[in-house]
């Protein structure tokens, strides 16, 4: 399977939970756009998951679009760039469950089909 460039967007504007100048969304984005990752980091203002920051969506032309929260710079920007690269190999973006590091297992939010999508009809 061919690599699909991927875009990883961030959420930089949600509070953490312990200070309300604690932005636990641009400390992962600055620990990403640090490291080599081969996928386009991308910040955004908000991803409307206020509830469990600090949160990422894997996005792909054709592919689904995963939302991942419940994330932090110290222990998961590895786990980021790790299903970054697995999505972008993946047909369709749908990576395996166990495939995925823990972190992308339970932090799952949801995932959006692709612009086009058309249902297998059955």
């Amino acid at each position: 399977m061919e690599y699909s460039p991927v875009t990883v967007f961030v959420c930089i504007s949600c509070r953490g939970t312990s200070d309300d100048f604690e932005r636990p969304g641009r400390d992962l984005f600055e620990a990403l756009t640090a490291e080599s990752s081969g996928a386009t980091v991308t910040p955004v203002e908000c991803l409307s998951v206020c509830k469990r920051p600090c949160t990422v969506a894997l996005a792909a032309a054709g592919k689904w679009t995963y939302v991942v929260g419940d994330l932090n710079h110290r222990d998961h920007a590895g786990d980021t760039i790790e299903m970054a690269l697995r999505y972008g190999k993946a047909a369709g973006g749908i990576v395996p469950w166990r495939e995925r590091p823990m972190s992308f297992r339970k932090g799952i939010i949801s995932r959006v089909p692709p612009l086009g999508f058309s249902p297998d009809p059955r």
